[in-house]
């Protein structure tokens, strides 16, 4: 069964928070039928894609709404999801795609250290 895990869960919860109520249910309810049903099916119904080389996002839009979480794979079924965006152009900004290194790479580092969960 795939697992999340966040980079920064007080900081994703912020994210979550700051949306609007039908938005945020929306990306919980994705995040669980990715967990549910798993990354083949995710890719087969669009609710994933590939950025770059282990540097993934989860997609939902409602209306005119578009959420993007960025994630990445460790090992096994496990991923770490390291922030979100409403997402406001065609392409997901680059500065999204290099936090997302960013983190991926300070977690790596410190894989051996707790973590803000």
């Amino acid at each position: 069964m795939i697992e999340f895990d966040y980079y920064s869960w007080s900081e994703f919860q912020k994210f979550l928070s700051s949306l609007p109520q039908k938005d945020e249910i929306e990306l919980a309810s994705t995040i669980s039928k990715i967990q549910k049903y798993g990354m083949q099916i995710a890719k087969q119904q669009g609710w994933v894609k590939k950025l770059a080389r282990n540097l993934f996002e989860i997609r939902t839009q409602r209306a005119h709404n578009i959420q993007r979480i960025i994630y990445f794979h460790i090992e096994n079924d496990q991923y770490i999801i390291t922030h979100g965006f409403t997402k406001k152009t065609q392409k997901t900004p680059l500065k999204e795609i290099s936090k997302g290194r960013q983190r991926r790479i300070i977690y790596l580092t410190r894989k051996d250290h707790p973590h803000d969960n």
